[in-house]
């Protein structure tokens, strides 16, 4: 197994596990990436993700670029470009765009390539001091065909991100987080307390809340304000419905801890 996955309480826990090669993905991590992902997303149980890599060298350095090598020699490897239509684990994270349930990405160590693609999909990201960030695929004559070229321009200012992109330079961590780029940087030994601190947060809001108010940011980010308003969202409209509408308030007027249900 190349991944991972674990279920305590309501959080998902999601390990890209091979650290021998710095939790570089190839095509079978990807299969196993998206059975993860759609038994995260069918499981009512659970209402949050932590996504990290083994060890503490890197989150991950992205595409296992010595499969693809061998693919090119045996003629096995065909052109890509954006997305993953078609290859094995679509749709990866980076294109689960109706994904309403949060993830955070756990960063220690390098996230590279895919693995930077991937952290910029989630909703959080908390990193370790030693943690970098880049995408060096201009360099080996490939493009950031995860996302990066997209969501590095929306995430940063527009020649901040070109600055990356086309030189494939690295980011500290504590430059990500200058840039709001990363949620809250720790020292290495500080970082499990860290997440834990994050997920308690979220666990403490009503689930249906989160997700309508992650689907509700995702959905307008394109669109005119008034149009935003006008808009209606599913998760919303489950939300607005729902028997935790009714605790918030309830347990206020109460002074007492909600008790979410996520119906």
């Amino acid at each position: 197994m190349r991944v991972r996955y674990e279920k305590r309480e309501h959080v998902a826990h999601v390990t890209f596990d091979r650290p021998e090669v710095l939790n570089a993905m190839d095509l079978a991590t990807h299969e196993e990436l998206a059975r993860v992902w759609d038994d995260f997303e069918a499981d009512d149980d659970l209402w949050v993700a932590v996504l990290t890599g083994a060890g503490n060298r890197a989150f991950s350095v992205g595409q296992d670029l010595k499969e693809l090598a061998v693919q090119n020699e045996n003629g096995t490897a065909r052109p890509s470009t954006f997305g993953s239509r078609g290859k094995p684990g679509w749709p990866r994270l980076t294109e689960r765009f109706s994904l309403a349930k949060p993830v955070i990405a756990r960063v220690n160590g390098h996230a590279l390539g895919g693995g930077f693609e991937i952290a910029l999909a989630c909703d959080l990201i908390i990193a370790a001091e030693h943690a970098t960030f880049g995408l060096p695929e201009a360099r080996l004559g490939l493009i950031p065909g995860a996302g990066g070229v997209f969501r590095l321009t929306r995430q940063l200012p527009y020649r901040t991100a070109m600055g990356l992109l086309i030189t494939g330079r690295r980011l500290s961590a504590a430059q990500a987080l200058e840039y709001g780029l990363v949620n809250e940087v720790v020292p290495g030994e500080e970082l499990d307390a860290c997440v834990d601190s994050w997920v308690a947060d979220v666990l403490s809001c009503a689930p249906l809340s989160v997700r309508a108010v992650k689907e509700a940011a995702q959905t307008s980010a394109g669109l005119p304000l008034e149009r935003a308003f006008a808009t209606r969202y599913i998760w919303e409209e489950r939300r607005m419905h729902s028997e935790d509408a009714l605790e918030g308030p309830r347990a206020f007027a109460e002074k007492r801890p909600p008790r979410w249900l996520g119906r």
